[in-house]
């Protein structure tokens, strides 16, 4: 059983130190048994990174958003019944659970603190969390204006234990700025001057493991990130400004090939 001293000397073997912003994404079950659970694991992380780090971690809440988003027009009464019965944002709403343990064990903690996306949110705590989620634009809600953007702009590490590239958000900020994106369309329902009321906006669509495995996979080849373990979990340790300055244009060049028309016969 993993404790939390062979916790922080994992973290210390991937490369975490003392002062750092990381990004985690986790999933706790890769680590095997680990004494105190996903409180542990953010305990340990907190260790890992002293009084002057910080850890973040994506909040999603993925169930604020609309049912039936191809229904158009004035919705019946049961379309209007599953639209009423979608939970409003808020900050102490618990993360989604399939993006595992971790991210509710670190959204839970007293001084927490958590951005204002209905859909997107990012909880921190540490010495710059406040600074990190202090906004986030509803359009584009992991672009330059959020939470990833301000990591970035900190020299952040994203530390991915036991997940892959499929589950490393920032390549969605990757995305956010390439030149021709892939998009689509967020919408969630809001309070607005004590209305309810469903928000429309734009940002850029879901990979659904076709780039990002690629990207990831190519970047940690050119900047020969080392792999270590953490019990039964793979880590790796990614410099955000390096990963973004290659990433967001060979995304681009695949998206752009996956465009191109193709001969025909």
């Amino acid at each position: 059983m993993l404790g939390a001293d062979g916790l922080v000397a994992g973290w210390r073997e991937a490369g975490v130190e003392e002062g750092m912003a990381l990004m985690v994404h986790a999933s706790l079950s890769s680590l095997g048994r680990v004494d105190g659970g996903a409180a542990a694991v953010v305990a340990s992380l907190r260790e890992a990174v002293g009084p002057s780090g910080t850890v973040a971690v994506p909040a999603f809440t993925w169930e604020v958003a609309d049912p039936d988003p191809e229904h158009v027009g004035v919705p019946g009464p049961e379309v209007a019944a599953r639209r009423a019965a979608v939970p409003l944002f808020h900050p102490g709403l618990p993360v989604t659970r399939a993006l595992g343990s971790v991210p509710e064990a670190l959204r839970a903690l007293p001084d927490s603190v958590r951005s204002g996306h209905p859909q997107a949110s990012v909880a921190a705590v540490g010495a710059r969390a406040a600074e990190v989620t202090s906004g986030q634009s509803l359009g584009f809600a992991l672009g330059r204006t959020s939470p990833f953007g301000r990591l970035h702009d900190l020299g952040a590490h994203i530390l991915l234990i036991g997940v892959g590239h499929n589950r490393n958000s920032f390549l969605h900020y990757v995305e956010s700025l390439a030149p021709r994106p892939r998009l689509r369309v967020r919408r969630f329902p809001m309070e607005v001057a004590g209305e309810r009321v469903w928000v429309e906006t734009p940002d850029v669509g879901n990979d659904n493991d076709t780039h990002f495995p690629v990207v990831g996979a190519e970047f940690e080849r050119h900047a020969g990130i080392a792999q270590s373990r953490v019990g039964g979990a793979p880590c790796r340790l990614l410099p955000v400004p390096a990963l973004v300055d290659f990433a967001v244009p060979r995304l681009q060049e695949l998206l752009d090939a996956e465009r191109a028309p193709h001969p025909q016969p």
